[in-house]
């Protein structure tokens, strides 16, 4: 072998050759080639179905974060496992001055909003919905949360800052109670107080993972206003300037908490930071373990079918012990011979792996139209995945084949005439 890659033209000559005659062999023998290569076939039609389901479920997964904001930071009460704080709630309750000055301590933030929630009945005349979700937010959380005002206006500065009893409604809303179609102005009655519908805002996006098929019936009043009125638990939501930077806004933030919360340096955090971009890392490294134990699992099947190929080889090169030798005899060398088994086999073995590629390109079409299989209707077969199924492919074809190709390079030509 050394010597033939010493001539390049040699070994390129002897590589054609060794190719038109793995074919021609494969094709005198149609039947026993395709039953030899089930194997490769169901291997790698396997390994790319579940390349092609992980992946899917991967871009789903990733595609919902990313419409869920990636650079989000939940800012929530928290409540210490142990310590003189464990039981004391009312000191653990985020109060709004806990967020005055935010921004200007933490330069990775680029804005906020503090949030609270309680559910109350809704009346307007005659109609009636109870159990209504309640918010209160900030200006700000219409560009955190990307739902925009689609009809009349979003709360001021004078609205918050004054507390006064006005409100947001969604589409269902309006619909629900029977609202005129350009509802802003009219008045519902939220508990026992009466609000002023100020604009109509946009429905909230139904997602699998972050409370998607959750109840649209929504109000939205000043923050200030639903802190006045019934002090109810208050939360925030913070967006770094950037994904990459949201590790820092979350120590930025940390610093900030622990000071305005006057949290002595031995004292356990009182609240929790949940950064979304941590999430999506997290993910992704599973995602990574879960491809490459599938993978790993399922191409036992490739190692299966290797067997089938060193077994039909080996056949292959008794049946062709006397060519062997009269090849060797008119002065082929044994790496010429090598050379024309090993090709055979990573032939087969090719051959094995496109009808493979194939019939998992079926079984992927089949996996994303799955009926109520959301998180898998996006698989596919990603194009490093082809590359890997036929490199490995054809790695099987020269490992299996190997031991075969060496055993007709060693045959002795005069014994390989003689032989029966």
């Amino acid at each position: 072998m050394l010597g033939l890659l010493k001539s390049p033209f040699t070994f390129l000559r002897l590589l054609v050759q060794g190719v038109w005659l793995a074919l021609g062999q494969i094709w005198a023998n149609k039947i026993r080639s395709t039953l030899t290569t089930i194997g490769i076939v169901i291997g790698v039609a396997s390994v790319t179905a579940v390349i092609a389901a992980v992946t899917g479920l991967k871009t789903k997964v990733l595609d919902e974060f990313e419409t869920f904001g990636t650079n989000k930071i939940y800012i929530h009460t928290d409540r210490p496992e142990k310590g003189p704080l464990r039981n004391a709630w009312h000191l653990l309750r985020f109060k709004p001055e806990h967020f005055d000055g935010l921004l200007e301590h933490c330069p990775s933030v680029e804005c906020f909003t503090r949030m609270c929630g309680y559910s109350r009945s809704v009346i307007y005349g005659e109609r009636s919905l109870e159990i209504v979700q309640v918010r209160g937010i900030d200006p700000h959380w219409h560009k955190i949360e990307s739902r925009h005002v689609i009809l009349g206006r979003p709360f001021s500065v004078i609205d918050d800052t004054h507390s006064r009893q006005v409100c947001l409604v969604t589409p269902t809303m309006r619909d629900k109670l029977l609202l005129d179609r350009d509802c802003v102005g009219q008045a519902i009655v939220i508990g026992r107080r009466s609000f002023r519908i100020v604009g109509m805002i946009e429905e909230r996006v139904e997602s699998a993972m972050f409370g998607g098929g959750g109840s649209q019936e929504e109000v939205f009043i000043p923050f200030n206003t639903a802190w006045k009125l019934h002090r109810p638990r208050a939360w925030a939501i913070a967006n770094s300037k950037s994904p990459e930077v949201s590790e820092d806004a979350r120590a930025e933030l940390r610093f900030f908490f622990r000071k305005t919360r006057h949290l002595k340096p031995e004292d356990p955090d009182t609240f929790r930071l949940d950064v979304i971009e941590q999430f999506v890392q997290e993910f992704k490294k599973i995602s990574l373990i879960m491809t490459a134990v599938a993978g790993g699992i399922v191409g036992i099947s490739l190692l299966v079918g290797g067997v089938g190929i060193m077994n039909i080889m080996l056949v292959s090169v008794s049946e062709r012990t006397r060519e062997i030798g009269l090849r060797k005899a008119v002065g082929a060398r044994p790496s010429a011979i090598l050379l024309q088994f090993l090709i055979e086999a990573v032939i087969l073995c090719l051959f094995g792996g496109l009808i493979g590629v194939a019939f998992g390109q079926i079984m992927t079409i089949g996996i994303s139209n799955i009926p109520n299989a959301e998180f898998l209707e996006k698989a596919s077969i990603p194009l490093w995945a082809v590359g890997l199924a036929f490199g490995f492919s054809a790695l099987v074809g020269v490992f299996f084949g190997m031991f075969p190709a060496v055993k007709a390079a060693q045959l002795d030509p005069i014994d390989a005439l003689r032989h029966e």
